[in-house]
């Protein structure tokens, strides 16, 4: 199909004529892109069917399940994975159609919210292209997350209707459903042979797959990506039809809902339990139906739950097991905790999920009868190691204080437990999980995260790939590490100049971008001074705006003041229902409002906040990036991805030693990276025993002072809205320790700016660097890692 120009040419015209029925000459763009990738997705059938089958032979496989999976678009990535693009370019040009153009019809694919659901898409890209049997199990969300809408600088959230017109990639795959149970009772019936369990009254959801092939590298490989959509069973009886149908559809209509009532708790559990119902019992019908025997189902397959979202996968493979196939408790238990691995995303108490048993017990009658059941074996054990500890045990223990704990229950299930990168991993070992870690050690261990840089590098960024390409061949663009051939080059003045044109280009790609989407010009010439990521308060975008204003107010009071032009960019979106979140989006806007009209910091700063921040604004962001804001409070970011797509097109980190920023450090040495802030164990024991007074921060330090007081002396509104931002610092004592970590990263910032405009041969030597180093923060290294120590794939 894609071999010769002219039979490709001619198949598109009649393939599109015959799909539409218009003229080639009359067609739109829209209808070409779904002609363009219904001939890929065909192409890459055969394909498709061979790895299935080759894996069906026996390779051992690995499930990785996960809440989210932020795909972004699809075309151009699965063109360069299959070494099509540069060709299709052209043939398509000879049409008059750019595919570029055919590229920004695709609309994202917004089934994630973060660095979570992104992990997931680029660990599902590096498995197919290190030919691994590896697949994905997610929710095919109606809506994802939500489409983010600025109104005077207020988010508003509308649905994203990525489905509007179909899903070009997917197959959906009806007589593969399964019928997903909730409510009802648990029938106990004791027979000679033993206890057996029995669900009856259930209201069933039927769980109906749609597959999509994840393209590897070279076209070798493609795996499978399963998303399971929620519909009405046939095996409900109808007593209120439509509210029958209201609440089915839900489950896979919003990613995330509002989880702050009753209603929106049983929502998400139910959500969880769809996934991993459907998905479980998917997988034990591939493996049975491929001759395997239950009682080595663990030396042939591997399931990974990506944070505590999937753990009641646990439950439901012990489930199936007990009440379906007849196995015994420990023989069940022996294959589950065999089979299950466990990956941690986060130290935030609150984040580790728990729920109530008035929620749990009657959604999911059953599974809380297993849960119970692990919790008294489990709490057995420790009793065993920790005789009389009742506090220790109950600390530690799954059911509690009227709870189920998940991040517990994971532990317990699992061979392995991880995190995401060496810091998260030890806070984890010494702090977190410290009581599970003691009991446990052998259990835990650490796989940094990485990125795709078939995606962040060589799509989003193909004048960097074209000039690396030149500079140290192409090995880099299958072998991340080969980037490291690039480091001599950063005493090549030649190369210097070819690079900084490079990140020249993309800043004005960027620059067209933000007039046409927000009317403000800014200058490719300042500093690109870029945060976008989940808007979070440990993620510290308030610290980033204060010092903005803060900036504001220098250049103000001091007209002599020099400073090299900045432009602040940011991108975020905020939960629906995190009020402080939001405030501070309006605060960006707020600020961005005084600075871009005042004359006199005109050329000077210039703020820019770019609405509905996804995967296909990233990659128009990321390469245009000088500086990476990664400013975390230490300890409190797991790892980061942002940080790694950002070093590797060449921007300079600005963060803390938190989360991957330390690793990153090792990589670039210090003198290639801006390093502020308290350290992760002065956070923690500033959290654990007290002693900062952020109010000392505000009387003592004038600037710190005039700029807090703006947030409520009218300077930004007069409405009271940053009360509530002034509040948090002040009267609850800057849980966060952005006041602590002011002064340090005010500096960091002055330093950079100095660099940028005084140094600008150290600058593009500090880019080389930073490029060079970023190879070991492939999403491949990582897989490689989870295939030889966890997966044993």
């Amino acid at each position: 199909m894609f071999s010769d120009k002219k039979a490709f040419q001619d198949s598109f015209k009649k393939r599109l004529e015959q799909s539409y029925s218009v003229s080639f000459q009359e067609s739109t763009r829209a209808q070409q892109f779904v002609t363009l990738s219904s001939m890929v997705r065909e192409h890459i059938s055969t394909e498709w069917i061979e790895t299935n089958e080759r894996y069906r032979k026996g390779d051992k496989q690995v499930y990785y399940l996960s809440i989210e999976f932020l795909l972004g678009r699809l075309l151009g990535q699965n063109l360069i994975n299959l070494g099509l693009y540069e060709t299709l370019e052209t043939w398509l040009a000879d049409l008059s159609i750019p595919l570029d153009e055919l590229e920004e019809i695709e609309p994202d694919a917004a089934l994630g919210n973060g660095g979570l659901g992104r992990l997931a898409a680029c660990f599902l890209d590096s498995l197919a292209s290190l030919n691994l049997p590896g697949h994905g199990c997610g929710i095919r969300y109606k809506h994802g997350l939500f489409e983010q809408k600025m109104v005077d600088g207020f988010q508003m959230e509308l649905p994203e209707n990525w489905l509007s017109y179909g899903y070009v990639w997917e197959v959906r795959k009806s007589d593969l459903s399964v019928d997903v149970p909730f409510w009802g009772s648990v029938d106990v019936i004791e027979r000679e042979e033993g206890t057996k369990f029995r669900h009856v009254d259930a209201e069933y959801v039927r769980a109906v797959p749609h597959d999509m092939p994840v393209v590897g590298y070279g076209g070798e490989t493609i795996n499978t990506l399963r998303l399971w959509s929620a519909e009405m069973s046939t095996m409900t009886p109808m007593h209120d039809v439509l509210k029958y149908k209201r609440e089915t559809e839900a489950i896979s209509e919003f990613l995330y809902p509002d989880d702050s009532n009753d209603e929106g708790k049983i929502l998400r559990l139910k959500q969880q339990y769809f996934l991993v119902s459907a998905s479980i019992r998917s997988i034990l019908r591939r493996f049975l139906g491929n001759g395997g025997e239950l009682k080595d189902l663990h030396e042939h397959v591997a399931i990974h739950i990506n944070d505590t979202h999937p753990v009641l996968a646990i439950p439901e493979l012990m489930r199936l097991l007990l009440d379906e196939y007849q196995l015994s408790w420990d023989a069940a238990w022996y294959i589950t905790e065999r089979t299950f691995a466990y990956t941690n995303h986060t130290t935030l108490s609150e984040a580790l999920e728990r729920w109530p048993i008035r929620i749990f017990k009657p959604l999911l009658p059953r599974i809380f009868m297993i849960v119970e059941e692990i919790n008294e074996r489990f709490c057995k054990s420790l009793w065993e190691e920790y005789p009389g500890e009742w506090n220790l045990i109950e600390k530690m223990a799954i059911v509690a204080n009227n709870e189920v704990r998940m991040a517990h229950l994971a532990i317990a299930g699992s061979h392995s437990v991880n995190g995401v990168a060496w810091l998260h991993t030890e806070i984890l070992k010494n702090r977190e999980m410290n009581d599970f870690y003691q009991f446990q050690p052998e259990k835990f261990n650490n796989k940094t995260n990485g990125i795709t840089h078939r995606r962040w590098l060589l799509k989003a960024n193909p004048e960097l790939t074209s000039l690396l390409t030149d500079t140290i061949g192409n090995g880099f663009q299958k072998d991340a590490a080969e980037l490291s051939k690039l480091a001599p080059y950063a005493n090549d003045s030649a190369f210097l100049e070819k690079l900084w044109n490079v990140k020249t280009k993309r800043k004005e790609i960027l620059a067209k971008r933000i007039f046409d989407q927000n009317g403000i010009k800014v200058d490719p010439t300042s500093i690109f001074d870029v945060q976008v990521k989940r808007l979070h308060a440990y993620k510290r975008q308030l610290l980033n705006v204060l010092h903005i204003l803060a900036l504001y107010n220098k250049v103000k009071a001091d007209s002599s003041y020099q400073m090299a032009p900045r432009t602040f960019i940011f991108g975020a979106k905020a939960s629906p229902g995190y009020f402080y979140a939001k405030r501070i989006i309006k605060l960006i806007h707020s600020v961005a409002d005084l600075v871009n009209n005042d004359p006199a910091t005109k050329g000077l700063i210039t703020v820019v906040f770019m609405e509905n921040y996804r995967v296909s604004l990233a990659e128009d962001i990321i390469p245009a990036a000088d500086l990476s804001e990664q400013i975390s409070t230490a300890s409190k970011e797991a790892s980061g991805t942002g940080n790694m797509k950002f070093m590797m097109n060449g921007a300079l980190t600005m963060g803390t030693l938190d989360g991957a920023n330390v690793e990153i450090l090792e990589q670039t040495g210090p003198d290639n990276i801006f390093i502020f802030g308290l350290k992760a164990e002065e956070v923690m024991a500033y959290d654990k025993e007290g002693g900062y007074r952020s109010m000392d921060y505000y009387h003592h330090d004038p600037l710190i002072r005039r700029t807090l007081d703006q947030l409520v002396d009218g300077t930004l509104d007069d409405k009271g809205l940053f009360g509530v931002i002034y509040d948090s610092l002040l009267g609850e004592n800057d849980q966060y320790f952005v006041l602590k970590d002011f002064e340090s990263y005010r500096k960091a910032q002055e330093e950079a700016g100095r660099i940028y405009a005084d140094d600008p041969e150290r600058w593009r030597k500090m880019m080389v660097h930073n490029i060079s180093g970023s190879g070991i923060f492939s999403s491949d290294r990582t897989i490689k890692e989870y295939a030889k120590d966890i997966w044993h794939i």
